[in-house]
């Protein structure tokens, strides 16, 4: 498996008042969710904005720390982070999992934000940032289809490989799963990714709502790509290459931020 890497930043207002709580073990847990709009351009210059809200928690220390600055909503916040996966069995014997947000650093920005209420009753910022940079291997082949009116999406299943030493210095190994969302040229550019591939992606985080087979709405939160880089296989070169990170695969896959999704798809 490959390097993993595992970035998210934030730029939003704070939708809801934060929580702080504690675990039954006595951890700290701050929960916020930060709220913006992305604005995208078209082919035809056509300016698309695309709500998004994200809950992100904090533990330890650093929670206890956030909590402290009284924050509530519609302050505006930076967040870095990473994206964590997680599952669990149901009472009745079924599956669930999520991806969600774990907070490494964040910053309360100065002033008070531009902020516009949204239909739920929180507020987001209207301009923010909402970026991920990942690396991780491919769990299946790339799955290429088209809407009904000819877009081309494709559907990528990624497992990005995050290593760490506990407190006896022992090696930690945990494996987070993220879907990812690719559109138009650049999913058809992408659609011979096979699995065991590794890839960097670069998207945006967002939320999509489906009903499973027992009528229960469900969200899952997963990446919309607008780059897509096949990286060789092998170890990365970032030791033996004097720091120099893997290179391209011989057929990059990669476009410009045109890959907007029709407007059926969009998640509001």
């Amino acid at each position: 498996m490959a390097r993993g890497m595992n970035h998210i930043f934030l730029i939003g207002a704070l939708a809801l008042d934060p929580e702080l709580r504690y675990s039954p073990s006595g951890m700290a847990i701050f929960e916020v969710t930060v709220a913006g709009e992305d604005h995208l351009t078209g082919l035809g210059g056509q300016v698309r904005r695309l709500p998004w809200a994200h809950p992100v928690h904090l533990l330890g220390q650093a929670a206890e720390r956030l909590a402290e600055r009284h924050l509530k909503a519609g302050d505006g916040l930076m967040v870095e982070g990473t994206l964590e996966y997680r599952s669990w069995d149901t009472p009745d014997g079924g599956k669930r999992s999520t991806v969600r947000v774990k907070g490494l650093r964040v910053e309360v920005l100065g002033g008070a934000p531009e902020t516009t209420q949204d239909a739920g009753g929180g507020v987001r910022m209207p301009g923010g940032m909402n970026m991920v940079l990942v690396i991780g291997n491919l769990t299946r082949d790339a799955e290429l289809r088209y809407t009904p009116g000819g877009d081309a999406v494709l559907s990528l299943a990624l497992a990005v490989n995050e290593t760490w030493k506990d407190g006896g210095g022992r090696q930690q190994e945990r494996v987070h799963y993220v879907d990812v969302t690719v559109w138009r040229a650049l999913a058809e550019m992408a659609k011979d990714l096979k699995k065991g591939d590794p890839v960097l992606v670069q998207g945006r985080l967002m939320n999509e709502r489906w009903t499973d087979k027992d009528g229960h709405t469900r969200t899952t939160s997963k990446i919309e790509a607008s780059r897509v880089e096949a990286l060789t296989r092998g170890p990365a070169l970032g030791q033996a290459a004097g720091g120099r990170t893997a290179s391209r695969a011989p057929a990059p896959a990669r476009a410009a931020v045109e890959a907007l999704p029709p407007e059926e798809d969009l998640p509001f």
